[in-house]
């Protein structure tokens, strides 16, 4: 019997009260819901320096960075929602990308990457919903070998967007939001059969 994919889902934001964090945990719902094993976490909870090379010629991977870069090999795809930050990644997001994608010896260049499955998201108080952002999050992750779903979602204005449970308003964007998760965990499983 196949075993269940393996999803790794956060936000690229480490605000407490995120809008993102609680977009991907929709998402998250639909994978589960598809019959993923999802795992949840919050990079407030993985704090790493500024990549630097010197650093890490000096010390290596920050414990943190070792820590995210080891949940993320156990997983085969990932659901990420990105905040937009001045019409693009936010500076976590990219800082977590940096730090997870450097090869450590014996390790296979950018094992946490290459041939995972992504679906992607956003959410911003804007009318275009972090749309801007996307395109970077999906060239970055194309470029390290990811494959990201064709299909994506920003919700616009979510200031106005959630309910007080976290839910989103507008069930049909929901329902999106949840196909997102759903899209990864089965075209993980047609490559994993």
């Amino acid at each position: 019997m196949m075993s269940k994919p393996k999803i790794l889902a956060f936000a690229g934001s480490t605000r407490i009260d995120s809008f993102n964090k609680k977009l991907v945990k929709i998402a998250a719902t639909g994978a589960t819901e598809a019959g993923a094993d999802v795992t949840v976490i919050d990079l407030r909870d993985f704090p790493m320096p500024l990549y630097d090379g010197d650093l890490e010629q000096q010390e290596g991977l920050p414990p943190n960075a070792r820590k995210l870069k080891d949940i993320m090999l156990e997983h085969q795809g990932f659901l990420i929602s990105s905040p937009e930050y001045n019409s693009s990644i936010s500076a976590v997001l990219k800082n977590t990308i940096d730090w997870t994608s450097r090869q450590s010896e014996g390790e296979a260049s950018l094992a946490c990457f290459k041939g995972k499955v992504a679906g992607i998201m956003s959410t911003s108080t804007g009318i275009l919903g972090g749309l801007r952002g996307l395109v970077h999050v999906r060239s970055i992750l194309g470029n390290i070998g990811v494959i990201v779903i064709p299909d994506q979602v920003a919700v616009v204005k979510a200031n106005e967007a959630f309910n007080s449970d976290g839910t989103l308003k507008d069930k049909n964007q929901e329902g999106q939001i949840k196909m997102i998760g759903a899209s990864v965990t089965k075209m993980l499983s047609k490559i994993n059969n």
